[in-house]
């Protein structure tokens, strides 16, 4: 466990200086640390490539996702359709590691690597969590086969911001008992997705 710790910890180090180590591979095939798709140098991305570590109930967790900028556009409801499938950032879908049994919202999870998707909406979101991690996040690349994947999905409210953010951006809020909150934050609009330990 120590090892798995250490490297989990070599892989944000040099994550953060833009090296990405290949992933280990932990229970149940749940991986430690982000590793991009090979269909886009990381480097240069007009949308940065970035993770968010955190723990629930003292476990240790990653969210890996790509970051796009408002850029001056009407980003929900426009560039991101209500009411259809996002991939909730850009390029890759976002990937939940969870090496641990766990609940996102209502869905329970094994654990392993997810991909996260969303269903934007005016006043919720529905959260979509699949087991298929490899497919790029293009929302046309979410086939069939893809689908028939799916572990559930789960409803969480929408709140409205008073100060705009630029950069979508995924943080991680601990909340009593083995609950934390992963938020997400783009143009006027923050979700709360609540993850359980098991």
């Amino acid at each position: 466990m120590k090892a798995r710790w250490m490297l989990f910890l070599a892989s944000v180090t040099f994550a953060a200086a833009g090296f990405y180590l290949p992933a280990e591979t932990g229970p149940a095939g749940a991986q430690i640390g982000c590793v991009p798709s090979t269909r886009m140098p990381v480097e240069g991305r007009a949308s940065p490539y970035d993770s968010v570590n955190f723990t629930v109930g003292g476990k240790a967790a990653q969210v890996c996702y790509g970051r796009p900028y408002t850029k001056g556009r009407v980003v929900f409801g426009n560039l991101v359709k209500y009411d259809a499938i996002w991939r909730t950032g850009a390029n890759e879908p976002t990937i939940l590691h969870i090496p641990f049994a766990a609940s996102v919202g209502d869905v329970a999870l094994e654990p392993g690597s997810y991909s996260i998707y969303t269903v934007p909406g005016q006043t919720s979101w529905s959260v979509i969590v699949n087991r298929s991690t490899s497919q790029w996040g293009h929302e046309n690349q979410y086939t069939p086969d893809v689908e028939a994947q799916e572990v559930g999905r789960t409803t969480v409210p929408s709140e409205a911001l008073e100060e705009p953010v630029e950069q979508f951006t995924i943080t991680a809020e601990p909340q009593d008992g083995n609950v934390t909150h992963l938020i997400l934050d783009w143009e006027r609009t923050r979700v709360r997705i609540p993850v359980t330990s098991r």
